[in-house]
C-alpha cells in the first residue's frame, strides 16, 4: 500500500507481518497522522512567517523611498531594504565575504581590465547656471564677471570652471539598481563590499594651454576605464576594503582631450540598518586666536554648509548618496554626526579659492580664464552640515607653481589635502 506525503513525497510502508497484533497497527496509523497533521502544517507555517518578513521589510523599503519616513520613524530606516530585495540576495552576500582578492579579480574580470565605457552629452547652460548659484557664486568667473547668472545663463562658448565638469555624465540607474545607501552602483565590486566612499583622485587640463576647455553648448565625450581594483586592510580596525580607481576623459567635439580625472573610491562592507554604528563625539573646537593662528600667512575661506545646499548639490550630480541629505539615514544607520557634506564639493571649494585669489593677485586687468594644470587630492575626514570649516591656501606657495591647499574643521581635524599644480 502507498501514501502521498505532501507534494511529491511518496511514503512507502513495509507489509504488515501476519504476526502483528493490532495494538502495533494502531500506533503505525497514530504516528503517520502526527506527521501529516502536525510536522507539515508546522513546516508550512513556518515558511509563510519568513515569506511575511521578507515582504514586511520590502514593504518598509517602498516607505522610506517614497519619503514616508517622517510617518514611520528611524525603524523604517533600520529595516529598511531596496524593492528587489529577496532572502537569495542575502545569502549570497553573506557566502562570498572570505576572499577579497577573488571578489578584487571577479571585479576587474568583468571590466575586461580597462575597456571603455562611452557616453555623450550636451552641455546645456541652465545645469551649469544652477550649479554656480548652488555653490553662490553669481559669476563663473571674477576676471570676466559678464551678467549675474541670477539674470541670465551662462552663454553658449563659455568654459566650464574646473571640476564643474561633474553635473554632467551623472548616474543613469533606475531606482530598484541603486545601493541599499542610495549610490550609484556602475561600478561596484560584488558583496559584501558595496558601501562607497569618495577617497581621492586626481585631476588634469591638459587642453588648458591650447584653449581646449569643455564649453556650453558644446557635445562631449566621456570615455571611463577601470584602472584597478585592489584590497586594502585599515590599520586601526583590521577591516578589508577595496580600492577602486577609475579614469574618466573628456573629449570636445573636435575630439580634444580637455579633462582627465582619475577618481579614487573606497569601498567597504555593508552596513547593516539593524545594527547602527554610534557616533562620534565632536572633539572641542578651537579658540579665535587659535583659528586666526592657523589661517596665519595664508588665503582663508570659511564655510558652515547647510542642509539645503547639500540637497541642491546632491540633485545637481543626481547624486543619491543618502548620507548627504537623510539625516536618519546617516545618524541612525551610518554613524555620522549630521549629513556629510560632499568630497567633490570640498574639492571645488579649494579650486574655487586658488584660481579667485589667482585671479586677485594678478596685476593689472586679467582677460583670460585661470585653469590649473592639475590637482591631487585626498579625503581624509567628514564634513558635517552645521559645522564651520575653512580652506586654507598657503599665499607664499601660490606664485611658487605648485601650491598646498587643504580643507579644516574648526575643530583643528584636516578633512582634505590637494595640491594645486599651475602651468
Amino acid at each position: 500500500m502507498r501514501r502521498k506525503l505532501g507534494g511529491s513525497q511518496t511514503l512507502s510502508p513495509s507489509p504488515i507481518p501476519n504476526t502483528s497484533t493490532p495494538s502495533s497497527l494502531l500506533v503505525s496509523i497514530l504516528s503517520l497522522s502526527i506527521i501529516i497533521f502536525v510536522f507539515v502544517p508546522y513546516i508550512t507555517y513556518a515558511q509563510n512567517v519568513k515569506i511575511r518578513r521578507f515582504h514586511n521589510i520590502a514593504i518598509s523599503s517602498r516607505l522610506a523611498m517614497r519619503g514616508c519616513l517622517p510617518q514611520a520613524g528611524l525603524s523604517a530606516v533600520r529595516y529598511c531594504r531596496p524593492c528587489h530585495f529577496s532572502p537569495q540576495r542575502s545569502r549570497s552576500a553573506s557566502t562570498v565575504k572570505s576572499d577579497p582578492k577573488a571578489i578584487a579579480d571577479a571585479f576587474l574580470s568583468k571590466f575586461a581590465n580597462g575597456k571603455p565605457f562611452v557616453r555623450t552629452q550636451l552641455l546645456d547652460a541652465n545645469q551649469l547656471r544652477l550649479f554656480s548659484l548652488t555653490l553662490n557664486r553669481p559669476y563663473l568667473y571674477q576676471s570676466t564677471p559678464g551678467a549675474s547668472l541670477e539674470d541670465e545663463p551662462p552663454k553658449a562658448g563659455t568654459p566650464l570652471p574646473p571640476f564643474y565638469h561633474l553635473i554632467y555624465f551623472t548616474p543613469t540607474q533606475l531606482p530598484g539598481i541603486l545601493g541599499l545607501d542610495g549610490t550609484d552602483t556602475s561600478f561596484n565590486p560584488s558583496p559584501p563590499f558595496t558601501r562607497r566612499m569618495w577617497a581621492g583622485g586626481s585631476v588634469s587640463w591638459p587642453g588648458a594651454p591650447q584653449q581646449y576647455y569643455l564649453r556650453i553648448g558644446d557635445i562631449v565625450t566621456e570615455t571611463t576605464r577601470v584602472l584597478s581594483c585592489d584590497p586594502k586592510v585599515i590599520r586601526s580596525t583590521g577591516e578589508s576594503m577595496l580600492v577602486v580607481s577609475v579614469l574618466k576623459e573628456f573629449r570636445d567635439s573636435k575630439d580634444n582631450l580637455c579633462v582627465a580625472d582619475q577618481r579614487n573610491w573606497v569601498f567597504r562592507e555593508a552596513l547593516d540598518p539593524a545594527n547602527p554604528v554610534p557616533a562620534p563625539a565632536r572633539p572641542p573646537l578651537l579658540s579665535e586666536s587659535e583659528l586666526n593662528a592657523l589661517g596665519k600667512g595664508k588665503h582663508v575661506q570659511t564655510f558652515c554648509r547647510d542642509e539645503v545646499t547639500l540637497f541642491r548639490f546632491s540633485a545637481l550630480t543626481f547624486n543619491g548618496h543618502r548620507i548627504h541629505y537623510d539625516k536618519p539615514w546617516a545618524v541612525g544607520v551610518e554613524g555620522h554626526r549630521n549629513v556629510v557634506v560632499h568630497g567633490p564639493l570640498n574639492l571645488i571649494s579649494m579650486l574655487d579659492l586658488w584660481r579667485d585669489t589667482t585671479e586677485s593677485d594678478t596685476e593689472g586687468p586679467r582677460t583670460e580664464i585661470v585653469m590649473p594644470a592639475s590637482i591631487a587630492y585626498r579625503a581624509t575626514s567628514p564634513v558635517y552640515a552645521g559645522e564651520g570649516y575653512r580652506v586654507i591656501l598657503d599665499k607664499q606657495a601660490l606664485s611658487d607653481g605648485t601650491t598646498p591647499v587643504a580643507v579644516v574643521s574648526n575643530d583643528g581635524t584636516v578633512c582634505m589635502r590637494g595640491t594645486i599644480k599651475r602651468f
